[in-house]
């Protein structure tokens, strides 16, 4: 059976690629040395087309051999006996060789073999031979191995300084400053040479770790903090141009253990200009980190965004531990200008490959401008100043939410309206000395104005959350309303047995009780008037602007009046006062009666779907 010249030509790329395939799996198996077996000639058309069958011999081929023999590589998804074997024992390893080191020399040094100057050199020594002996495992092949005798030979190399200096007292400060600074920059240049994270990371951490090897229980603030400002500039420059993000935590991190350690130590109050500054400054160093994340290619994830967050935090906290002892009211202003700060951040565009990763950042800055300004009103206020502020915040925040379309500072805006009415009817302590035009009235009226803002505005949205949080803000707005004037009610007859026990001087006796048992009745009617009188007048407004919505509110508030006056003014009133109840009440029901009667609002023409209780 003849074979046409181009079947042939597909077969034979077929089987080249085929024992192309095998001879990669040999060599990744070290089952068998590379081969090189050279390519068929190019066939010639008239010698395909006079062969009658082709006959193949089993060949291998292979591209040109790497420089260096491949290192065994685990599979896309190691599994758990890989990662044990490859990495974890490898971890173990590093450790013990150090410890069994460390123990070996220990006992040298103990015995007297060695004295001070042998023990610091052969340290040096040694440290630097094992980094230089992991370049012969790295040109083979063998990264991970390479980079964990790097790890020793550096860990070496700084414990062989600090020894210098802080055990035998061999070498002053500054020489064993510089020389560790000298291993962090080899360490870094290495890790940028070989494209090495890991390395970076131990020049970072061996950075970090310098001050307090070197500490001598000295305060060097100018010194220390500067050098930590060059570290974490150093990070920044090194993830500009690295995708090396975990530095930057890696800096965080560090700069804040040793900005704390030596708070704790050495600042007092005049310390405070050059501290904040120091503080200022690294807060700025990785303000500007999360934008620089955003050029990498991934862009920012849930830990760049806890990086913006804790930045702040950690930035505020710091400022407030030292600008409060001095003023409260220059703590606020920093609160606004550090807000300002945030908004800034929020309008700067970095080009970024990653929109979605962008926005995320944006609303990130903007929560914390938020979060700032709600929190300079506490410190910068007192006592029921501070819910209003809360208040016109929310009313503030909710305009400028509506402007631009943000349902980030919508939320916000409910935030600080749950903030204001939470300290409004569970904190504030009011001592009103005359009814209704008092304080107590006025924040309960600002809170009032603000629910309605929040009711009118949401109620316009066509998305269903929103106006189902309009019509929780109307209700809301009419229970803390009927709350206010039943607080002044309450004031009004305290006052009442105030006055009665100033007169008599006394709370028992046939006639005091008589006269409590009489303001006590008063007190229970005026409740049950109020609560009749509210609920006419939603029922009105229900009927004015055609809303089932505040009608609905109404007979609730009426049926909840019906069952006090039933169940409690006609058995514990006086006779008068129980007749004005049901009278009352009886006019109000008949005429609501009679409102549903006219129809006057044509509900029983509607269809059943433009009947449904609305606003």
């Amino acid at each position: 059976m003849d074979i046409s010249q181009e079947d042939a030509k597909l077969l034979m790329e077929q089987v080249r690629e085929l024992t192309s395939r095998v001879h990669r799996l040999e060599q990744l198996q070290r089952l068998a040395p590379p081969t090189e077996v050279p390519a068929p000639p190019k066939s010639e058309t008239s010698s395909a087309q006079k062969t009658p069958a082709v006959v193949v011999p089993f060949v291998t081929t292979s591209p040109p051999p790497p420089s260096a023999p491949l290192e065994p590589q685990a599979a896309d998804a190691p599994n758990l006996e890989s990662r044990i074997g490859a990495h974890w024992l490898n971890r173990i390893g590093i450790a013990a060789v150090m410890i069994g080191v460390s123990y070996s020399l220990k006992y040298a040094f103990e015995n007297g073999w060695i004295g001070p100057a042998g023990r610091i050199a052969i340290g040096l020594i040694a440290g630097i031979a094992v980094v230089l002996w992991s370049e012969r495992f790295r040109s083979r092949g063998y990264r991970i191995f390479s980079f964990s005798l790097k790890a020793i030979g550096i860990g070496t190399l700084y414990l062989s300084l600090w020894a210098s200096f802080q055990v035998y007292h061999l070498l002053p400060s500054g020489v064993v400053f510089a020389g560790m600074l000298v291993v962090t920059g080899a360490t870094c240049a290495l890790a940028l040479a070989q494209d090495a994270e890991i390395l970076a990371v131990l020049a970072i951490a061996g950075g970090f770790a310098t001050p307090a090897l070197l500490s001598t229980g000295v305060s060097r603030e100018f010194a220390l903090f500067s050098y930590v400002l060059s570290l974490d500039l150093a990070i920044l420059a090194l993830v500009l141009f690295k995708a090396w993000r975990r530095l930057l935590w890696l800096g965080f991190v560090g700069t804040l253990i040793l900005y704390v350690a030596w708070y704790l130590e050495f600042y007092n109050r005049s310390q405070i200009t050059p501290t904040l500054t120091f503080s200022t400054l690294f807060f700025a160093v990785f303000a500007i980190a999360p934008l620089v994340m955003l050029r990498q290619e991934q862009g920012a994830g849930g830990m760049t965004l806890a990086l913006a967050f804790l930045n702040a935090t950690t930035y505020f906290l710091q400022s407030y531990a030292m600008i409060s002892e001095i003023s409260t009211t220059e703590m606020a202003w920093f609160c606004l200008a550090l807000a300002a700060v945030y908004l800034a951040l929020n309008r700067f565009r970095p080009r970024s490959s990653a929109p979605a990763a962008e926005r995320n950042l944006r609303l990130m800055h903007l929560a914390l401008a938020i979060g700032l300004i709600t929190v300079a009103i506490p410190i910068r206020l007192e006592e029921h100043w501070i819910t209003i502020g809360w208040f016109v915040e929310a009313a503030v925040l909710l305009w400028i939410g509506q402007r631009i379309n943000s349902d980030l500072v919508n939320v916000f805006a409910l935030a600080a309206l749950v903030l204001g009415l939470g300290r409004l009817l569970f904190f504030d302590k009011f001592h009103p000395t005359q009814l209704i035009f008092n304080l107590r009235m006025a924040v309960s009226a600002v809170a009032v104005m603000v629910l309605a803002f929040v009711s009118h505005t949401t109620s316009k949205r066509e998305d269903e959350r929103w106006r189902m949080v309009g019509s929780v803000a109307m209700v809301a707005m009419n229970v803390l309303a009927l709350v206010a004037l039943s607080r002044e009610v309450a004031d009004y007859y305290s006052r009442q047995f105030s006055a009665m026990r100033g007169a008599s001087g006394k709370w028992y006796g046939v006639g005091a009780w008589q006269q409590i048992r009489s303001i006590e009745i008063a007190r229970d009617f005026s409740y049950s008037a109020l609560w009749m009188a509210y609920g006419a007048l939603l029922m009105i407004i229900g009927f004015w602007r055609s809303s089932a919505f505040v009608r609905w509110q109404a007979l609730v508030l009426i049926a909840l009046t019906i069952g006090k006056v039933f169940v409690h003014d006609v058995f514990d009133l006086d006779r008068i006062y129980r007749i004005l109840s049901l009278v009352v009440l009886g006019n109000l029901l008949l005429a609501i009666s009679f409102a549903y009667q006219r129809d006057w609002l044509k509900l029983s023409s509607r269809k059943p779907a433009e009947g449904q209780p609305g606003r």
